[in-house]
């Protein structure tokens, strides 16, 4: 299998606010920083993406332009993208954690519901310390 559809079959979105570029790029940063996509690996065309996710070939272009911003990848006209020779280490926030992808999704969702994210803070620090009161 090649490297590039092996990527592909990697690659999820989920609906949890976090806009659909961001989740590439972030997605892709990590196939890129466990070795899944290797220096030099051509990149699935932005198309092989769009078509894939049915997603908006713009909203792919976005993700790669950040990723060829962050030095990640290489976007070579008429030929495509590939991994950069030496991909740039990975800075601790670079690739969310599980904790900040939650705190996110939550975040996304309290705002789509009008619900005050400080508010929304306080009362999950409340319901943490109820939590710590029953053990």
């Amino acid at each position: 299998m090649h490297t590039h559809q092996h990527a592909l079959d990697a690659l999820r979105l989920e609906a949890s606010g976090v806009p659909i570029y961001v989740q590439l790029r972030d997605q892709f940063l990590r196939l890129i920083g466990t070795g899944v996509l290797g220096p030099g690996d051509q990149m699935p065309t932005m198309r092989q993406v769009a078509v894939a996710l049915k997603v908006d070939l713009n909203t792919v272009r976005h993700a790669y332009d950040e990723l060829e911003r962050r030095g990640a990848v290489q976007l070579i006209r008429g030929r495509g993208s590939f991994v950069a020779a030496q991909p740039p280490a990975l800075e601790a926030d670079a690739v969310p954690s599980p904790l900040d992808q939650l705190a996110r999704q939550t975040l996304a969702a309290a705002t789509s519901l009008g619900i005050d994210p400080q508010a929304l803070s306080e009362r999950i620090a409340a319901l943490a310390a109820d939590m710590e009161d029953l053990r």
